[in-house]
């Protein structure tokens, strides 16, 4: 059906949700195409969107449809167990999770619901420890209010991997009428309490290293979201001297008091340092509103620095790895997981400790599903991507800000005690191994024209590799055709089918061009290592410049 056709269905749909017949009473024409003309995509990192009426948005139809081309993907993989369901802070998520339930139980699958929200992590925790055939995270995670999602694991906890993906969307394609899908409350159904909590913290409590005198002060703010629900008491029966910023604790999808859901945005940590200089803390810790990310600020000398993803991973890498190593607890076969856009210093510091590393698409589902397939041939001992996301311990098989809060905090304590901040952590890092730098700049599109610009950049770039001045271009690595040329030379990349492009420049140089899988936009990875982090960011920033120059001249 055309946009106009899926429009007058829903029109005519006697028992429509109320208020989706209001908002669909109220589209102009514009509005009614943008919501109309296709279905909201199910891709690899599950399904996100604008919430509202139509099919290219997320409301109950579409959680539904879902839900049910995820159960009949489940009986046809004859995979044993139920679905956890967990879901975060977002405008009709609680009942988003309800309806995948009962739709779950209709077709006669068991599902184990939290009462109330809990983080990413906790879901994934869950479905693990239920033996669970898969899990549903009801979360947008990071992005604007106005947005929810729809996250499908697997019965390791991991989210779906491509090939798996591909068969849920398949399932999906096949189900034309989203309002003929059953779906009831009966015994299928089974509840988890906040009693669960304690078994997620203990295994948490796990990974801590040294057991020191506290001495540092923390703020804490979850944006409104999953982590207030459970860090903020851990980390007191802990010993931490931990203050939650109240106005950022109170559960709210319209996220009133933080101008972004986003830790990567400068502007989420407004209000938590002002606070934090207050208090004369030490250090800022900001998780997303579904908890799997975590965002620091440290005080140096009265200063507050931001750190990236890339610099928390690896202070939390190199503590892991030098600390063990000190206590001689090394295994002799140690793993460590990466991206493609995160860091290089993540591979130097890994393979000077004699780990083994393991590079993925970006995406912590590929992490997961690596960290699976190894399981049985060394020890886990690290995984973390740019995108302010690690996982400490793989008990849980995605990113886990509350392990990360743990770890860091217990980092930043050590050094505190030796009158040293992160700042100065790093800096030893960096006078070790180098002065590495990345920076992300991300390109947001709209409606069907921006998808199509999207497009043309990608395909751009594919025929004309960048060129930057004095720097010779060595690998070009295109991750859709599966290709890697060096030189004259082609060889087959052993990655799944994605449309990524990586190019490689001397100097431990590179960029990446990525469509996002969840969001309408491009996102630019650049990387370099330099003499001077001076000399790296200014560099950095002059790629970016000449990037953006050549994008906006298409």
């Amino acid at each position: 059906m055309d946009y106009k056709e899926n429009y007058i269905a829903w029109l005519q749909e006697k028992d429509l949700d109320p208020a989706l017949k209001k908002e669909l009473l109220e589209l102009n024409e514009e509005e009614i195409k943008e919501a109309f003309y296709t279905d909201l995509g199910f891709g690899t990192g599950g399904m996100r969107g604008l919430m509202g009426v139509g099919t290219n948005r997320i409301n109950l139809y579409t959680i539904r449809r879902a839900t049910l081309g995820f159960a009949r993907y489940l009986k046809k993989q004859n995979v044993k167990g139920g679905v956890a369901i967990s879901y975060d802070n977002r405008k009709d998520s609680k009942r988003f999770a309800r309806e995948s339930a009962k739709v779950l139980a209709a077709q006669g699958i068991e599902s184990f619901l939290f009462d109330n929200l809990r983080p990413t992590p906790m879901l994934s925790f869950a479905v693990r420890y239920f033996h669970a055939a898969g899990g549903i995270m009801i979360t947008a995670s990071h992005n604007p209010k106005a947005y929810n999602g729809y996250k499908a694991y697997d019965h390791t906890g991991a989210q779906l991997n491509p090939h798996d993906a591909n068969l849920v969307i398949a399932e999906i394609e096949k189900i034309t009428d989203p309002f003929d899908i059953s779906s009831v409350e009966n015994d299928y159904i089974h509840r988890i309490d906040e009693t669960f909590d304690m078994i997620y913290l203990d295994e948490v409590e796990t990974i801590h290293l040294h057991d020191l005198e506290k001495k540092i002060k923390i703020v804490y703010s979850p944006l409104h979201g999953c982590g207030g629900t459970v860090i903020p008491k851990f980390m007191k029966a802990q010993g931490y001297d931990i203050h939650p910023y109240e106005p950022q604790m109170i559960i709210d999808p319209m996220f009133s008091n933080t101008k972004s859901s986003n830790p990567e945005d400068e502007i989420a940590y407004e209000k938590t340092v002002e606070y934090a200089k207050e208090l004369n803390a030490d250090i800022v810790m900001v998780t997303d509103p579904d908890s799997d990310r975590l965002g620091i600020a440290v005080q140096k000398d009265g200063n507050w620095h931001l750190l990236t993803g890339n610099q928390t991973a690896t202070i939390e890498l190199y503590y892991i790895l030098s600390e063990k190593q000190k206590d001689h607890a090394l295994p002799d076969v140690g793993y460590v997981y990466t991206t493609v856009v995160t860091t290089d210093m993540i591979h130097r510091i890994a393979t000077s400790f004699g780990m083994k590393v393991v590079t993925t698409l970006t995406g912590f589902k590929f992490i997961g599903e690596q960290a699976e397939i190894h399981k049985d041939k060394g020890i886990y001992m690290f995984g973390c991507e740019e995108s302010y996301g690690s996982l400490v311990k793989d008990f849980v098989r995605d990113k886990d800000a509350v392990q990360a809060v743990y770890i860091l905090a217990e980092i930043a304590n050590f050094l505190k005690l030796k009158g040293l901040t992160m700042i100065d952590y790093l800096d030893q890092i960096y006078q070790s191994y180098g002065y590495y730098y990345e920076y992300t700049k991300s390109i947001m599109f709209n409606g069907i024209s921006g998808l199509e610009k999207m497009q043309h950049i990608m395909d751009h770039f594919r025929d004309n590799p960048p060129q930057l001045k004095g720097k010779k271009l060595l690998v070009f690595e295109d991750f859709e055709k599966g290709i890697r040329i060096e030189g004259k030379q082609t060889t087959k990349l052993d990655y799944p089918e994605s449309n990524v492009l990586k190019y490689q420049f001397e100097d431990d140089t590179w960029i990446v061009f990525r469509p996002s899988g969840t969001e309408p936009k491009i996102k630019l990875y650049y990387g370099t290592k330099q003499e001077s982090m001076d000399k790296a960011k200014v560099y950095v920033n002059e790629i970016s410049e000449h990037i953006l120059s050549v994008i906006e001249s298409l």
